[in-house]
């Protein structure tokens, strides 16, 4: 099969011809339909990612992935082939295991190939009108902010959400954080044409972080209030300075995005005094994407625009110059390897 393979130590990428893949036990073969493009991908390619645990050596990347059962493994049952899926990127600990969860793409080789692995209890059956490319976005890029929004820091309906980075989470929170309630929702990225596109996705305000007039603006969206909610989506720690300044008494700060900057710069008693918090966001569950399936079906979650291209395996390169040089303008770019096998149930 072809596969997009990644040197870790140089960041440096190929599309290759390698072996196809066998399913372990627990585990199933997946024909992909189609792979997203994100930023984490991209930072691998970079080499800007290194993480501390998984894979060593070549690594094929794609965390975002939907497809076809093409062979279930030993032990597997209910998944017969052709059945259409969506795949969560993350591997479940068993209870009361330590250590982090598997990512697909980082600790183990992902979609940006013919065909890839994953364990059974990761896949998520998905409708005949729920496209490929639109299922992949949704297992991340839709799953994430879903979870950052629903989780015990998540805004109240009727509560203002403030929304650092509107790329490809970040739009999708957008449209998301209004579906939940919360009100004003206001999105902050310094690129115009991103701001753009998280006001046609439902934001009340679109704000540009670097803008003089920027703490005005926030005070006169929540009339004077500030942000019950704010969550990162894009990593850079002065944005989540930002955004942590940003907090009305008793406000929580989600932070989904990787900085790798020191968090400070609030006075301590204060910032206890006010009841304000700051909580980590680990990434979704596979219930989210059941949840986020369901409520597409029902026509509660619109994917019209999260899809800006979808290019063959061998235009991987253009869809990573799509992600790197056009921030603002991309929700995400999708690669598909080949067409889908037909159905067999």
């Amino acid at each position: 099969m072809r596969a997009v393979r990644v040197d870790r130590r140089t960041g440096g990428y190929v599309v290759s011809d390698v072996p196809r893949p066998r399913p372990a036990a627990g585990e199933v073969l997946i024909r992909v339909g189609a792979a997203g493009v994100g930023r984490i991908d991209v930072d691998l390619l970079g080499s800007q990612f290194v993480p501390k645990r998984g894979i060593r050596g070549d690594v094929t990347p794609g965390h975002e992935v939907a497809g076809t059962v093409a062979a279930p493994g030993a032990g597997v049952d209910g998944w017969p082939l052709g059945r259409r899926v969506a795949v969560h990127p993350f591997t479940p600990r068993p209870p009361g295991s330590p250590g982090a969860e598997r990512m697909l793409g980082i600790d183990r080789d992902g979609g940006w190939a013919d065909y890839v692995v994953t364990p059974a209890s990761t896949l998520v059956p998905i409708p005949d009108d729920l496209s490929f490319a639109h299922a992949a976005v949704l297992t991340s890029a839709v799953a994430v902010p879903w979870s950052a929004l629903t989780g015990p820091a998540g805004p109240r309906p009727g509560e203002s959400v403030g929304i650092w980075g509107a790329g490809g989470l970040g739009v999708h929170a957008v449209q998301l954080a209004r579906l939940v309630g919360a009100a004003p929702v206001i999105a902050v990225d310094p690129a115009a044409a991103a701001r753009a596109r998280a006001v046609r996705a439902g934001a009340d305000l679109a704000l540009d972080p670097a803008a003089p007039d920027l703490e005005a603006s926030l005070h006169a969206a929540t009339r004077g209030a500030l942000l019950d909610v704010a969550l990162d989506f894009c990593g850079v720690g002065t944005a989540q300075q930002q955004m942590i300044g940003a907090l009305a008494d008793k406000g929580r700060a989600v932070l989904a995005g990787l900085s790798g900057s020191p968090l400070g710069g609030a006075d301590a008693t204060e910032f206890a005094l006010s009841g304000r918090w700051i909580v980590g966001h680990g990434g979704s569950r596979v219930t989210d994407l059941t949840r986020l399936v369901r409520l597409v079906e029902l026509g509660r979650v619109d994917l019209s625009s999260s899809v800006d291209a979808v290019l063959p395996l061998e235009g991987v390169s253009d869809a990573v110059r799509r992600v790197v040089e056009e921030p603002g303008a991309t929700a995400r770019v999708v690669l598909r390897p080949r067409p889908a096998a037909p159905r067999h149930y």
